[in-house]
């Protein structure tokens, strides 16, 4: 049964990246970031509710609250990170290097859980890594032709000038977007141990509710660190709307996730979990006509195919 909450933690997990994406287009990310935690607080406890784990709370040992504590700031890291690189790059590129958090996941897994890693895993691991390599490749420019007199040369000295300085600009946020989307995969991997172990002694609803408090103190802390707060009241309500649905997709997400996690073997349902990036692909390329060059579909290919061999 685990498998199934695997499979359906994938699905919404590859919403919640479409629908984040269309609320932080003029939205500052770490607001949205803490807005939609606070839908998917109450989400979370509502189902705590609904399953009659509340009761259950007063019973959960110091060592659990450490790690839901633990699991609940490296998530919180991981979607301030997640977030900011989905705000300034393409999912495209960005969503390849958040789900390469499978390839640390399996090694955490190995060394803090003693879950042995065979051949065909290891294979699997390769795949992944060379097809987020292959996915976030830069398309090739072609170069411009030469100039054909000195006097074209002279006049166009302002306009290579802009150009350059354009270029490093664009260089600048290539190396923002690509570091915060391989932070959020350490983190992201951090959090899938840390959360296994945390909801070892304790219902699965009830650790999520516990854990996404966590987030939500430190996402609104690093919201008014960073003085975003006054923005809140200029957020474009159909932002604010993909922000809510974002936060319900995550919500569905993370109950279907750590049901699965609770029950079956982390080195599993984090691949599977994974597996949201071709839900993700695909929405991307008819929501934002994001489309996928002959060397980034072979990476997709080949990360799909890697995730799925984890699964013999």
């Amino acid at each position: 049964m685990w498998i199934f909450y695997a499979f359906g933690s994938a699905l919404f997990a590859g919403l919640t990246s479409i629908l984040a994406k269309c609320g932080i287009k003029k939205t500052d990310s770490n607001v949205a970031t803490a807005i939609r935690t606070i839908v998917v607080l109450i989400f979370s406890w509502l189902m705590v509710f609904l399953v009659g784990s509340a009761s259950t709370l007063a019973a959960v040992d110091s060592k659990t609250w450490a790690f839901l504590i633990l699991s609940g700031l490296a998530t919180g890291a991981s979607w301030l990170c997640y977030f900011r690189a989905l705000q300034i790059g393409d999912i495209n590129k960005v969503v390849p290097i958040d789900k390469s958090s499978t390839v640390l996941t399996i090694l955490l897994a190995l060394i803090f859980l003693n879950e042995g890693i065979s051949w065909i895993k290891a294979v699997s691991i390769a795949a992944i890594a060379l097809g987020t390599w292959l996915m976030i490749q830069k398309k090739a420019v072609t170069a411009p032709a030469p100039q054909e007199s000195s006097q074209t040369v002279s006049d166009s000295k302002p306009e290579l000038a802009a150009a350059s300085e354009s270029g490093a600009q664009t260089s600048s946020v290539h190396r923002g977007w690509f570091l915060s989307a391989l932070l959020s995969a350490v983190f992201a991997s951090l959090t899938a141990i840390l959360g296994k172990i945390g909801i070892s002694g304790i219902e699965s609803n009830l650790g999520t509710a516990i854990r996404t408090g966590v987030v939500l103190v430190m996402a609104w802390v690093v919201v008014f660190v960073t003085g975003k707060q006054h923005t809140i009241r200029t957020i474009p309500r159909n932002e604010l709307f993909f922000i809510c649905l974002s936060g319900l997709a995550t919500g569905a997400s993370w109950l279907c996730y750590y049901k699965a996690l609770q029950d079956g073997p982390a080195s599993v349902v984090v691949p599977i979990d994974k597996l949201s990036i071709l839900v993700t692909i695909a929405f991307s390329y008819f929501v934002f006509k994001e489309r996928l060059s002959r060397k980034a579909l072979i990476g997709l290919c080949l990360i799909a195919a890697g995730t799925l061999a984890m699964l013999l």
